[in-house]
Formats: structure tokens, sequence, C-alpha cells
């Protein structure tokens, strides 16, 4: 592949040999300029697909402006993007700036108007700036919208559609979604021109490499399994990435693991940026074992060397469960997605093992006492209503985000040491919301908010 030199250096210092699936397929209509439609799961490179022809194509057509724009669903995979985007850009003229919310708009003001090639950006903060009038769109180029079923699971399309009306209609446009529906592909046929479809198949299967098993127990003994699991010298589970269904739930869990002497942390829609962003690079860098995550937040969290996933709730949505259990066993590694079932989620257990084609095997732990008595409780969480059921943050057909978890504001100790942290928020004293709701995902602020769309 003829690349500028810069970019293959980039491309060399990363050891990328062989392209994925993915890139095999996107990036040859992508360096044409056409527009592509492409199905990727998160992990499969997609990044990579979509950023390198587009670099490409800054550096080798020189001109001035914003020349290409990335709409991510939420603030830690924008971050990811821009994170990656710098390692492929770092020997040249080009300049990227994310923008999402939970931050102040000051620095992003700063750069939007001091210029920029790349921005990457959720469709929330995004449409604040163009209001302001802080960023021109007029020399733009290049459009990519990753992971768009996800924004549009989100309630991002009404978002979405706004930015589009202020964006050239000359443009390469790149769509990436982990499925194909038919609301992705009536949302592609809105905005693209004769797209080149690609994709890699999805199986219904995780990695082989995974060894996954189900773990049966009382829903008020969950905590108590959990931590028994992570003291268990034969699971040794050294760094664990955990689900809950709730933001509330994550507080309450992330709490009594520090409680019980793990360090851990939680990231979560109601938790500031920087609150989120030390608690990612702490679980990274090693000062965190436990990283108790609600499957919005998670998105953009990308470890390769994360080696345990822990369903805490099993995921309402099939296709979740294999999302989950991908954020381990990455480049060729092996990892460990375990599941705590309780009766009431048997129903769900059942769905993910007809979509998966697997029967999962079910084990016990040990000398584990599943009679011992609940100190305490976390909140149980309610069964989805209607549609993929997301568990929170969830928009109805009416507009409105249904956000019945809590912790708003919540930013108790760092979880380290066996610190003790301060009780979360409950979820019946939190803040009404506005009819954005977007402290959940790509930013905004949390609290009491004036009567106008959320940041």
């Amino acid at each position: 592949m003829q690349l500028p030199a810069p970019l293959r250096e980039a491309i060399d210092a990363l050891k990328y040999t062989v392209p994925t699936e993915i890139q095999g397929l996107a990036l040859p209509p992508a360096r044409m300029g056409k527009d592509v439609l492409g199905t990727a799961a998160t992990g499969s490179g997609k990044t990579v697909a979509f950023l390198l022809p587009v670099i490409e194509r800054l550096l080798t057509q020189r001109a001035r402006g914003t020349r290409a724009l990335v709409l991510a669903p939420t603030r830690e995979l924008a971050a990811q993007i821009e994170e990656v985007a710098r390692f492929l850009i770092a020997n040249t003229h080009l300049k990227v700036v994310s923008i999402f919310g939970g931050v102040s708009q000051g620095p992003q003001q700063k750069a939007l108007r001091a210029g920029t090639d790349i921005v990457i950006a959720t469709p929330g903060r995004l449409l604040d700036h163009i209001g302001q009038g802080n960023i021109n769109f007029s020399a733009l180029e290049v459009l990519v919208l990753d992971e768009a079923d996800r924004m549009l699971d989100l309630g991002f399309l009404p978002d979405i559609r706004r930015v589009l009306r202020v964006l050239p209609d000359k443009r390469q446009t790149l769509l990436f979604s982990a499925t194909m529906p038919d609301s992705i592909l009536k949302l592609a046929g809105e905005f693209q021109h004769h797209p080149v479809r690609v994709g890699v198949k999805h199986q219904g299967r995780t990695n082989d490499k995974i060894a996954e098993a189900l773990f049966p127990v009382h829903g008020e003994l969950k905590s108590k399994l959990l931590i028994g699991l992570l003291a268990d010298a034969e699971v040794n589970m050294d760094s664990v990435l955990v689900f809950t269904r709730t933001k509330h739930r994550a507080n309450r869990l992330a709490e009594q693991l520090v409680n019980a002497g793990i360090s851990a942390e939680r990231i979560h829609g109601n938790r500031s940026q920087n609150a989120r962003t030390e608690a990612l690079s702490g679980f990274k860098s090693g000062k965190y074992r436990v990283l108790v995550a609600t499957d919005i937040a998670a998105r953009g969290i990308d470890i390769d060397s994360l080696g345990h996933v822990v369903n805490f709730d099993v995921p309402v949505a099939a296709e979740d469960y294999v999302h989950r259990a991908g954020r381990t066993a990455r480049a060729g590694k092996t990892g460990t997605a375990f599941t705590l079932v309780s009766p009431q989620e048997e129903d769900e257990i059942r769905s993910i093992e007809r979509f998966t084609k697997r029967t999962l095997t079910r084990r016990n732990l040990e000398g584990f006492d599943y009679h011992a008595k609940v100190e305490a409780k976390l909140e149980q969480p309610r069964p989805a209503q209607g549609g993929r059921g997301r568990g929170q943050g969830q928009r109805s057909s009416g507009g409105q985000t249904q956000a019945r978890s809590g912790g708003a504001g919540s930013q108790g100790g760092q979880g380290g040491g066996g610190q003790r942290q301060s009780r979360p928020a409950d979820s019946r004293n939190a803040a009404p919301r506005n009819d954005a709701g977007r402290s959940d995902v790509g930013g905004g602020r949390v609290g009491p908010q004036p009567a106008r769309r959320r940041r």
C-alpha cells in the first residue's frame, strides 16, 4: 500500500503488517473517495479503516479549514478515536481536536477557532459549538459516522440530521455500524451516494479464545459472589471489567468492592469527564483492579491486555453479551467472560444461548455460602421496556430520557487501597432531566439545568 511517508512510519510503528478483515474490505473504496457503508464490531480495526484514508486524503490534497468530521456516540469512543488519530498524524502538519460534553467548552472553542483539520465529536456538544459560531464546515470533505447503530439507539438521529444540514452536500461519507438494521439502511439512503457496502459478517458468537461460564446465584448475593471470585486464587482474576445494568448499581457495587478491600472505580454517564478519564486511566495502569461500567459508558474502552469480563447483570440484548465478552481476548490473547445469573434472568440467558448457538457452562464457586445473609442490598434492575432495553438513559417514544439511576455528580473516593468511597446519591433524589437527557452519552452537565437542550 503506497502511503505518504509520515503515515507509513506511523503504521510501521503500530506494527501493522496485515490488514484486518474490515480494513481489507473498506480501505480500497474509501481511498478511492467513494462512500462506504460498513458493518464491523468494536475491536475489529475499523478505527484505522476510516482514519487511514481520511488522513491520506488530507495529506495528499492540501487545503485550509476543517476538512474531516467524525461523529461518535460517547465521550470515551471520541477520545479513543482522537488518540489513534494523534498517533497517525504525529509527524504531519495536521491538527485534530475532540469535542464532547462533561468538560469546559473554553479549550474546545479556542482550538476550533484557531483552526483544526479533523474534528471528532459527539453530536450534542458539536451542535452547541455550531450554534455559537465556533466552527465552519464550508471546507468539509469527509464525514464519518462511527457506531451508527448505537447513536440511533441513544436517540441521536435528530441531532445527526441537524449536523448534516450545515455540512456541504458534496462530500465523502463513511458509515460504520456493528449491526445493519433497516433504520441504518434508511439513514444511509438519506445522505450517502451509491455507497460501497462492505462488512464482516456477524456470526453471533464470541471469540473461541474466551472461556465463558455462568454462575447461578440469588440476585442479592451477587456482590458477595463477585468478591469471592476476585479472592479465589484458582480463578485468578487480576484486571476485571464488570458490567452493571444501571448507574446506581455501578455506584453501589464499586462502593461494596472498596469496602471489601478491593481497589475499584466506576465509569458511567453521571460522572464528570475528568472522573471518567481518571477511572479509565487508573484501570489501564493497574491502580484499580476492577472497573465497574455501564454498557453506554463502556463504549470506547479498548484495552488489549484485558483478561477478564464479568456480567454482574445479564444484558437484555443477546448481542450485547457478545460485545461485552469481546472486550477481552484481543490481539490473539485469551480471556474469560463470567456471568452472574439470578433466577429472574434465566430468560435472558436462554436468548443469549439461542443467539450464540451454544450452551454456556454453569459453575459454582467452591466454598461459597449460597445461603449467606445479605447485609447490603443493591437496587434490583427493572425489566427492560420495549426495544432493546438498554437499562439506562433510554429514550421513550415521546423523546424523554427515562433516567432511573442515581449517582448524579457523585464523585466518591478513588477506590484504591481499601479506602471507603462516599455513598453515591440515591436515584430517588436525582435531579430531573430535560428533554435531551445527554448526561448518559456523549457529554452533558449533571444536575438541574435551564429548560433548553443539554450539552
